[in-house]
């Protein structure tokens, strides 16, 4: 193991013994370093690492702290590698999606209140008369994280809009080469919305896992577009 890697490891062992609890300070450099017996150098990639994970928070001219630790937040480190996920890993995350998302939706439905429900008529509005491909997926990440939102729970919504805003930036873009595929997805986002206006949670799940299966079955059969441009690859959530 490299000499960061167990600096890194050092640091989580005292934050899960209670050594470090949330919120704690860190020790300053020098008495952590002597204390965990590593050199300081190794101490500030580790801390360094550890920030960019939301397990430390510098504060600047006061130290550096550990964070809430808040489970929501721990997970958005996951969403690089969502954005980089290619081929075989791609489908492995849409599957994670697939198993989520319909189980969310099912409690969405009797969770959605009457500004919830008029809030995703509207993005459904707008996202039929969305004059471009930026649009049309800003739009659609907003009716995904409607419906998650609504559940209450931040590590479910977190995970989610992981799961179906950065996937959506694979190599896997329908909605700038494949006009009917937008359509598409615009048509199970109204048989979801349906589902949701009659509170029939079996239905609404039904109608997820039809909308993300047709994601995974697009990726699984090899159809990847030449010369993509990375930005317009959400097009199909």
């Amino acid at each position: 193991m490299a000499v960061t890697d167990q600096a890194i490891e050092k640091i989580k062992e005292m934050i899960v013994s209670g050594a470090l609890l949330p919120g704690a300070r860190l020790p300053n450099e020098a008495d952590l370093a002597d204390q965990l017996g590593l050199s300081r150098n190794s101490l500030r990639e580790a801390v360094r690492a550890l920030t960019a994970m939301r397990i430390l928070v510098p504060r600047q001219g006061d130290g550096t702290y550990v964070s809430g630790l808040e489970p929501h937040l721990l997970l958005e480190a996951m969403a690089f590698a969502s954005d980089v996920s290619h081929g075989h890993t791609a489908r492995q995350l849409l599957q994670v999606r697939r198993l989520l998302e319909p189980q969310v939706t099912a409690l969405a439905a009797g969770l959605l209140t009457d500004d919830h429900l008029r809030t995703l008529r509207a993005v459904l509005d707008r996202s039929a008369a969305a004059a471009g491909i930026e649009e049309f997926i800003e739009l659609d990440i907003e009716f995904h994280r409607t419906i998650a939102d609504a559940v209450g729970n931040p590590v479910l919504s977190t995970l989610l809009g992981i799961l179906s805003t950065h996937t959506q930036r694979l190599r896997i873009v329908r909605g700038t080469h494949d006009t009917p595929a937008r359509e598409q997805a615009h048509r199970e986002h109204e048989a979801i919305w349906r589902a949701l206006v009659d509170h029939d949670a079996v239905l609404a799940a039904s109608a997820s896992t039809v909308h993300v299966a047709a994601v995974e079955d697009w990726l699984a059969a090899g159809t990847d577009p030449p010369d993509l441009d990375p930005p317009d690859l959400d097009a199909i959530a």
